[in-house]
């Protein structure tokens, strides 16, 4: 019998969790799931006799190594700030390891460490880093073998809302980490359009978006992701014209976002001195530039903002309930945190409402005829249920898969890795389609 050491049982892991569960008795796996709440990681294993719920402060070394050091891979579904700390005792003690993670630099630092050791560490294996990647891999390869040559590739993915249940004017509901989507976009977005560098400061993100098309859905709005460039290397596209990789919002989301971001009240670097006794209109009238009576804060938000009093941006803001009497109740907050427990109460995916996944890869390419051909191929999936939401499906799949695979000895690489080999990304997307996970290409 094989061990698989979870750690986190979080929203995302649902579905991982579920999988591995399934296939446990068919693979002759246990399967352990660590969480800080004993009762949260309980609710995940149930009374399925191949799974065993522990509770575990993770920064308890001693017992985080004695877990280790039993199971035959690990997966991290932790914040992205603890994988270095599991990776590292993974490398010392000779264990595999999946994250659904970026790459970090101090992950990277591990990799001829890893090698020597004999061990892999998988990221960007969940959606987005993930799916992504491997759907991209496959179709670039594809292109690449034909004897044609890319000129364009763009990429853009979204958590969103399924639209039968879009009842807020933002069209958005929490999916995914909430904190994660309120500091998303922070930093300078890099990207290459047509041979010419780009970058977008943080300040400016919002309010460059480009429209995209997705059949059967409209039109939504796509801004810049933080580091497209890297992943020109990554893809083997070093000469590549154009490429750059984005977030899907619903239209109008971007420009109403932009208020609150030029408003500072995106920051997490200060703490709002005593904010647990203010209330969110205090908050508010703390970032306007002037105290100036006789004016209502929606009219001072519009002047601040440079647009007129009934756009629908502002509209937007002041659903959110930032200019209600209403207490904070967070000890020293930063700006950051305030605006996200306001928005957890108005974006909260309400246990009979459903997700939604898009995902759009847009291609150009000559081909042998010297003709320019564009290509599209597009995911679209939404959740069985507020526990297993698509987003949990999408992320959790690719893990619980590629886990598979490398039990199965079906990878065998080792080091720190993403996963661009056909070894890694054929098999999962083909076990992807039979769940629905399915590009269309047009």
């Amino acid at each position: 019998m094989q061990n698989i050491l979870v750690f986190g049982a979080g929203r995302s892991a649902s579905t991982l969790i579920k999988y591995l569960l399934d296939n446990s008795i068919a693979e002759d796996w246990k399967l352990i799931v660590v969480d800080e709440s004993q009762d949260l990681a309980q609710q995940k294993t149930g009374s399925h006799e191949r799974g065993v719920a522990i509770g575990l402060d993770i920064h308890d070394e001693t017992q985080r190594k004695f877990l280790i050091t039993g199971a035959h891979l690990v997966i991290s579904m932790l914040p992205a700030a603890l994988h270095f700390m599991i990776a590292k005792d993974c490398v010392s003690l000779k264990r595999n390891l999946l994250t659904a993670s970026y790459v970090s630099d101090e992950i990277a630092s591990l990799h001829n460490e890893a090698i020597k050791q004999g061990v892999l560490i998988m990221n960007e294996c969940g959606l987005d880093p993930g799916i992504d990647h491997m759907s991209a891999m496959k179709i670039i390869n594809e292109i690449k073998e034909s004897g044609n040559e890319l000129l364009s590739f763009k990429s853009y993915c979204g958590g969103l809302i399924a639209p039968e249940f879009n009842d807020n004017p933002w069209g958005y509901k929490f999916t995914w980490n909430p904190r994660n989507v309120i500091l998303a976009g922070q930093g300078t977005a890099r990207f290459i359009e047509n041979n010419y560098f780009k970058y977008i400061p943080y300040n400016r993100l919002f309010t460059q978006t480009e429209a995209i098309e997705i059949s059967g859905l409209g039109s939504f709005d796509g801004y810049a992701n933080r580091d497209s460039l890297s992943y020109r290397q990554h893809y083997g596209l070093d000469n590549i014209a154009s490429m750059l990789r984005g977030t899907l919002r619903n239209v109008g989301y971007c420009k109403a976002w932009d208020v609150f971001v030029r408003l500072g009240l995106t920051d997490d670097t200060f703490k709002v001195e005593q904010s647990q006794h203010l209330t969110y209109a205090q908050v508010l009238e703390a970032f306007l530039p002037n105290s100036a009576r006789g004016f209502s804060l929606r009219k001072r938000v519009a002047d601040f903002y440079g647009c007129n009093e009934n756009d629908d941006a502002i509209d937007k803001v002041m659903w959110t309930g930032i200019t209600d009497d209403v207490k904070v109740k967070l000890a020293d907050a930063t700006p950051a945190q305030i605006l996200q427990q306001l928005l957890e109460t108005k974006w909260k995916l309400k246990e009979d409402e459903l997700d939604m996944i898009v995902m759009t890869h847009l291609f150009t390419y000559r081909n042998i005829k010297a003709e320019e051909v564009k290509l599209t191929s597009t995911l679209v999936v939404k959740g069985d249920d507020a526990v297993h939401t698509a987003m949990s499906k999408t992320v959790g799949l690719p893990l619980a898969i590629t886990a598979k695979n490398i039990l199965n000895k079906i990878i065998l690489a080792k080091g720190v890795k993403r996963p661009f080999d056909k070894e890694v990304y054929l098999p999962v997307l083909a076990e992807l389609k039979d769940y629905g996970i399915d590009f269309i290409e047009g």
